[in-house]
């Protein structure tokens, strides 16, 4: 079976799914959308790109829908696409609410339809040894993570279109949320957080830096940083530690790491286990995968998700949950208030 391919969306993600069905002989893209124009590489030259999705999906009647667009359309579009009989591919965040969330888990859930929402870092080699190293340990844990983008021109145009709809803190903060539940079972309890407008060009009521605090059943904290602007301090901008009474894994960057470069957010040069009594051991993290490949493996699962009939229920238990947990930190900010989960 060939799975033929809507793919919805075609900035930096979009571009780079469109990229994985096209070299995968699993998939077959049969169509493209977007709002604005846009080169095309040569592996989807000739195709057609439409702007109304809603045509589209009824035109071509494809298997798989991938939506790439901004956060504040990910649900309907997942819905849509799912009444019409497609699965779906979604980037994260799932949603812009809770509500909004559960409504696409619950389509799917009655159409019997798979949906597999863009955790990245799940099919990434070394996000999948740190969750085994720091699950090894035993907890309560305490997480240290961050990711900071002194992003500017090009870079910082894209972050002020996504802040139209989403903050920092919420659309990098279900990655790191979602490693936080992988790694303690635990029910996140309450959520913290703080954030602050460093910028005139970004919206009144949004903010470009945000931080949070989160607690969980079993005793685990954590907190997650993310700030977005030329303005950012690139000093530790990436910090990915996992502490447990037994020691830490820790993920450690190249000196010359640039916070802005995508495949920086994704590639390391190291894991660091630091166990209570013996020396640090440093795991070599050389060849790893680039952003290109990590997409090419989420979409080489998405194939398996539809051929093997894969359970996806955890799955999409996890991007709720992740995504509660970062709704309730920007709630926090707005407010002031902590939020009970």
């Amino acid at each position: 079976m060939t799975i033929r391919v809507l793919v919805v969306g075609l900035g930096n993600m979009g571009r780079s799914h469109a990229l994985a069905y096209a070299t995968n002989p699993d998939f077959e893209v049969v169509g493209l959308v977007s709002r604005s124009p846009v080169d095309l590489p040569p592996e989807l030259a000739g195709l057609t790109i439409s702007m109304d999705f809603a045509e589209a999906l009824e035109r071509l009647k494809p298997d798989l829908v991938c939506i790439a667009t901004y956060s504040d359309s990910h649900a309907d579009y997942a819905v849509a696409a799912m009444e019409a009989g497609a699965h779906v591919f979604v980037e994260k965040p799932l949603a812009t609410t809770v509500a909004d969330a559960r409504r696409v888990v619950e389509t799917a859930r009655r159409t019997g339809r798979k949906v597999v929402v863009g955790y990245i870092l799940r099919h990434h080699p070394s996000w999948m040894r740190l969750i085994e190293e720091a699950r090894a340990m035993g907890g309560p844990y305490v997480f240290r993570l961050n990711l900071n983008q002194q992003s500017s021109g090009p870079t910082w145009e894209v972050h002020k279109r996504l802040m139209d709809t989403t903050s920092p803190i919420v659309d990098c903060g279900v990655h790191y949320v979602d490693v936080m539940c992988q790694i303690t079972d635990a029910k996140p309890t309450e959520v913290r957080g703080m954030g602050l407008r460093l910028s005139e060009e970004v919206g009144p009521e949004m903010y470009n830096y945000g931080h949070f605090q989160v607690l969980f059943e079993d005793g685990s904290c954590g907190w997650y940083e993310a700030g977005w602007g030329p303005m950012m301090s690139d000093t530790a901008f990436f910090v990915k530690d996992v502490i447990s009474p037994k020691g830490a894994v820790s993920i450690r960057m190249p000196e010359d790491a640039r916070s802005d470069d995508i495949d920086t957010h994704t590639r390391t040069s190291q894991i660091r286990l630091h166990r209570v009594g013996h020396p640090d051991q440093d795991l070599s993290m050389a060849d790893e995968p680039g952003h290109q490949d990590l997409c090419d493996r989420e979409q080489a699962f998405m194939a398996r998700a539809i051929l093997e009939d894969l359970d996806l229920s955890r799955h999409l238990q996890d991007a709720v949950r992740s995504l509660a947990v970062c709704l309730a930190a920007d709630e926090s900010v707005r407010t002031g208030q902590p939020v009970k989960l």
